[in-house]
């Protein structure tokens, strides 16, 4: 796309993190901007501040891994801004885990989210950009999806389908001569609430043991959090890579 300026951008997962701060630019550049997350109250109070920055913005709960969910958000976004045309599949949760301990509850909540959010989005939002023959179309993955980190094996599989789907839909692109673009971003630490992403798991795919941590479990992932905050890049950073 060569001007975004009043045309409309879909981010999910963008009530915080890396999806409200890529909000934030691509309204900064003049463009209608619909944040979509499951936490309402988080998704209220960011709609709230782009608003209150003279942005227009609108907030849709969604929950990705449900596909009448997010067919319900197109709907919706249409009706007030029109139909995206940068869409920004953003949407994921962050689990550690090594493969002998992860349940197929760890499993379906990971890849209800982090795969399926995106192949919904995809299926739901594709068509409509393919048919205007301009967009752009930005998958979240992670440096999870180049690099298989130990115990995190829900997590990277995930990441490497969401990096193989992008590097295809790509190519068919190219193939079709078509002017619809598409991104990968495969960002490493990034200071945002993915590492606390278990306050947004559904009750039914819940372990017994959710949330269960011993005092040094408890510490280390303190000092983890402390690092982060220290250490990883900040959303802003990553939202100027992507604008």
């Amino acid at each position: 796309m060569k001007e975004v300026n009043k045309e409309t951008a879909l981010i999910t997962g963008g009530a915080s993190g890396i999806g409200l701060s890529m909000g934030k630019r691509l309204a900064e550049a003049g463009m209608k901007v619909a944040l979509a997350d499951i936490e309402i109250p988080v998704l209220e109070e960011a709609v709230e501040e782009l608003k209150g920055l003279g942005h227009k913005a609108m907030g849709v709960h969604c929950d990705v891994s449900d596909i009448t969910s997010v067919e319900e958000m197109k709907t919706q976004i249409e009706k007030e801004f029109g139909s995206p045309k940068v869409v920004c599949l953003n949407a994921g949760v962050g689990f550690g885990s090594s493969i002998s301990e992860a349940t197929i509850s760890d499993w379906e909540w990971v890849m209800g989210v982090n795969l399926w959010g995106v192949i919904h989005g995809l299926n739901t939002f594709l068509p409509a950009i393919k048919e205007m023959d301009e967009g752009h179309i930005v998958m979240t993955a992670s440096i999870a999806g180049l690099i298989s980190v130990p115990n995190l094996g829900p997590y990277n599989a995930t990441k490497f389908a969401v990096v193989s789907i992008a590097e295809t839909l790509r190519q068919e692109l190219l193939t079709e001569n078509s002017n619809v673009g598409v991104s990968c971003l495969c960002p490493g630490f990034v200071s945002t609430n993915i590492f606390n992403s278990e306050r947004n798991r559904p009750e039914d795919l819940l372990n017994s043991s959710t949330g269960d941590f011993t005092e040094d479990e408890l510490l280390l992932r303190e000092a983890f959090m402390e690092w982060i905050v220290a250490n990883a890049k900040q959303p802003d950073e990553v939202a100027e890579l992507v604008y």
